[in-house]
């Protein structure tokens, strides 16, 4: 969708993008003022290959003001991005005839890194009417001899699902019962939760289970700095050692005028997180009374994220006034697209077939515009 909606752009045509998972703010100041520092000031050089003793520091005060956790510095990795701490704690502890569980609807790299170690994906799928929470019997059902880890976004990444205490608890259970399991657990979006004091992690709920648990997290999406790339992960030592082989070599560190610009994000002023929050209990709540006006859309409010999961499966095999019968995920958002000038993304891609995803990290103007487009397009479709 990506690559479709850019060619189109470049060739003049009208779009309007609800597909990029990335918010639309510049970086704050103080967070620019700290990079710039960080070059005069000289740190243009090699750091220490797991994070500079400052942007450690700060993860590991993060942790412990805003989670309860106390780890040490061995037990801290910062990555080129989150993305490259869960590929670097797959390529250290997963290969051939392993298995991780994946509960559906997951975040489209998920699958693809597990894959490219040679192991195997196991989808299970969860269910709206549940709020897409993945239930303890279906996770002790699907633990074989082979499973290695279990990987849970929280909030979630398409469905802005949030796992409670309640939710996790079960699952926990499960895992202390299969101690050949561990879990992996992706917190990226922490801060942008619309209910405040609902976000948990599991290292915080069970002390005598954090010898198998590794939090990721980072700084991308709360503080927009995307185009960072800094993220980090906790987890016992032995873990985080494998770790560290696979970045020493791969990117040998992380970019070391970013780690300044993180140790600013994490410890400096707080004010622009919980502005940007409240933009999106904006965007969130036209996305939800526009969506809630087209017949043959269903959505829930998302809990978290920039995000909205919609269900469109009642429209599934309608048919376009070109006369294209839209039979799945991808002609939806083609048709969408090519037709009316709007980018989604197919909801197959996150292992969930017949929903698309909205984002809503899009100022107020485009979002009214988007969504116009996706109702005169619904509107357009016959049986």
């Amino acid at each position: 969708m990506m690559a479709a909606t850019a060619e189109m752009k470049r060739q003049g045509r009208d779009v309007i993008g609800l597909h990029v998972g990335e918010p639309d703010f510049n970086t704050p100041e103080n967070i620019l003022d700290a990079a710039n520092r960080a070059m005069r000031n000289g740190e243009t050089h090699y750091s220490a290959l797991d994070g500079s003793p400052a942007v450690k520091a700060a993860v590991l005060e993060k942790f412990r003001r805003e989670n309860g956790l106390n780890f040490t510095a061995d037990e801290v990795v910062v990555t080129t991005g989150a993305k490259m701490m869960i590929f670097s704690a797959f390529m250290a502890s997963i290969g051939p005839g392993d298995e991780v569980i994946l509960p559906a609807p997951y975040w489209v790299s998920y699958s693809d890194i597990v894959e490219m170690m040679g192991a195997t994906p196991v989808i299970l799928p969860t269910k709206a009417e549940d709020g897409f929470v993945l239930k303890a019997a279906d996770l002790e059902a699907a633990i074989t001899p082979n499973t290695r880890w279990i990987l849970i976004n929280s909030p979630s990444n398409p469905t802005g699902t949030i796992y409670s205490a309640e939710d996790y608890a079960p699952l926990l259970d499960v895992l202390a019962e299969n101690p050949h399991v561990w879990l992996m657990v992706d917190d990226m979006y922490e801060h942008l939760i619309f209910d405040p004091g609902t976000f948990v992690t599991p290292a915080q709920l069970r002390p005598d289970l954090r010898d198998r648990i590794l939090t990721v997290n980072g700084v991308s999406k709360a503080y927009a700095m995307t185009g960072w790339r800094i993220g980090y992960g906790a987890g016992p030592l032995p873990l985080m050692k494998a770790i560290r082989a696979v970045v020493s070599q791969s990117t040998s560190c992380t970019c070391t005028i970013a780690q300044a610009a993180a140790v600013e994000a994490l410890t400096g002023p707080q004010e622009a997180v919980s502005a940007y929050l409240a933009e999106y209990r904006s965007r969130r709540s036209l996305i939800m009374e526009e969506l809630h006006t087209i017949p043959g859309l269903v959505c829930a409010a998302p809990a978290g994220t920039f995000y909205a999961f919609v269900d469109w499966r009642a429209l599934v095999g309608s048919i376009t006034p070109g006369g294209e019968v839209l039979a799945d995920d991808e002609t939806f958002c083609h048709y969408m697209l090519q037709e009316h000038g709007v980018a989604v993304v197919p909801g197959a891609a996150f292992g969930a077939a017949g929903y698309f995803r909205i984002s809503f990290a899009s100022d107020e103007q485009s979002l009214r515009q988007g969504m116009a487009r996706i109702r005169l397009g619904c509107a357009a479709l016959t049986r």
